[in-house]
C-alpha cells in the first residue's frame, strides 16, 4: 500500500511516528452513504489541501506541527460496515495506548463509531460532542446498524452525547433523542450565548465528532447530504475554542467531505479546521 502524503507536508523530523504527539488516521470509507457518493475521496483531498497551509496559527500564536504530526497509511476499509468499525477501533486504540492524540479523517460518518469506541474504552467518563446537520439516531438504516444514519445511536450505547447544529431528522428518531442535550440550528443561528450552554452539558473529558455538513452549504457545499441553514466558520470556532479551553478533549474526527475537483475551498476548510483544533489543543 502506498504511503499517504503526510498532513501538512511536514519534514521527517516533525512527521515520524516515534516523536509525534499527534496521529492522523485517514479512513476512505463510503459504503453506506445514501445520496452523493465520493466521501471515500475525502481523506486524500483534506491531506492534499493541508500541504498548502501556513503552519503558524495567528489566533493562538501556535505552531502545532512542532509537536509532531504523523500521518498513517489510509486504512484499507472496503469491507462490511461492522468490520470497518472494528478496524478503526483497533487502529485508534493502538495509538491511544502509545500516548498519541488521534484525529480520524473520513470517509462517511460511520468511521467515527470505531474511533469513539476506542476512546470510550480508555476514557469511560467521556461525553461525545457531535456537530452535524443530521441527528443520526436511527437504530438501523438500509438493513445496517452501522449506516452513517445510525452513528449517534451506536454512540449513545457507549456514553452521553451533546448534539449541535441539527436541522434534519426522521420522526422515528424523536423517541431516542434527549432534546435537553440538543442545540437545533434554528434555535442558535442568531445567538452567541449557547456556546457556554453547550460546554456546561459536557463532562470533563470530551471527544468531538464533526460531520462537515454542520456547516452551511454556502461555505461547505462538498458533502453528501447538504442541508440549508448551517453554521458558519466563526460560529464553529467560537464553540470549539471554548470547549478546548474548559474541557479536556481526548480526540476528534471529521467526516463526510465529498470533494469536488472544481471547488477546492471546502477541502482546505476541512484541513484548516483540523489544524485549528490541534492548535487549540496543544497551544503552550
Amino acid at each position: 500500500m502506498a504511503k499517504t502524503v503526510n498532513f501538512g507536508y511536514l519534514p521527517k523530523e516533525y512527521s515520524n511516528l516515534n516523536d509525534a504527539r499527534i496521529v492522523i488516521i485517514p479512513v476512505p470509507y463510503d459504503q453506506t452513504s445514501t445520496w452523493v457518493k465520493g466521501a471515500d475521496g475525502g481523506p486524500a483531498a483534506v491531506i492534499e489541501a493541508s500541504t498548502n497551509m501556513e503552519l503558524y496559527d495567528i489566533e493562538t500564536g501556535a505552531e502545532v506541527y512542532l509537536k509532531g504530526i504523523f500521518t498513517e497509511n489510509a486504512l484499507d476499509a472496503q469491507v462490511y460496515p461492522d468490520e470497518m468499525v472494528e478496524a478503526v477501533r483497533t487502529k485508534v486504540l493502538g495509538h491511544i495506548e502509545k500516548g498519541k492524540f488521534t484525529v480520524v479523517i473520513g470517509g462517511e460518518h460511520s468511521v467515527s463509531i470505531g474511533a469513539i469506541r476506542a476512546h470510550a474504552e480508555t476514557n469511560p467518563d467521556i461525553t461525545v460532542l457531535q456537530l452535524d446537520a443530521h441527528s443520526d439516531l436511527r437504530d438501523e438504516y438500509n438493513g445496517s446498524k452501522y449506516n452513517h444514519a445510525c452513528v449517534m445511536a451506536r454512540v449513545k450505547e457507549l456514553c452521553p452525547i451533546v448534539q449541535v447544529g441539527i436541522r434534519s431528522m426522521d420522526s422515528t428518531e424523536k423517541d431516542s433523542m434527549d432534546t435537553d442535550m440538543v442545540f437545533f440550528a434554528k434555535d442558535i443561528h442568531d445567538r452567541t450565548d449557547w456556546y457556554g450552554q453547550v460546554v456546561e452539558k459536557l463532562s470533563d473529558r470530551v471527544y468531538i465528532t464533526i460531520d462537515l455538513d454542520v456547516f452551511d452549504p454556502s461555505v461547505m457545499p462538498s458533502t453528501g447530504t447538504p442541508e440549508p441553514g448551517g453554521l458558519l466558520w466563526y460560529d464553529v470556532l467560537a464553540l470549539l475554542r471554548l470547549v478546548f479551553e474548559k474541557r479536556e478533549v481526548v480526540g476528534f474526527d471529521i467526516a463526510e467531505l465529498c470533494p469536488d475537483s472544481k471547488n477546492r475551498a471546502p477541502d482546505f476548510l476541512a484541513a484548516k479546521l483540523i489544524y485549528k483544533l490541534l492548535s487549540y489543543r496543544f497551544k503552550d
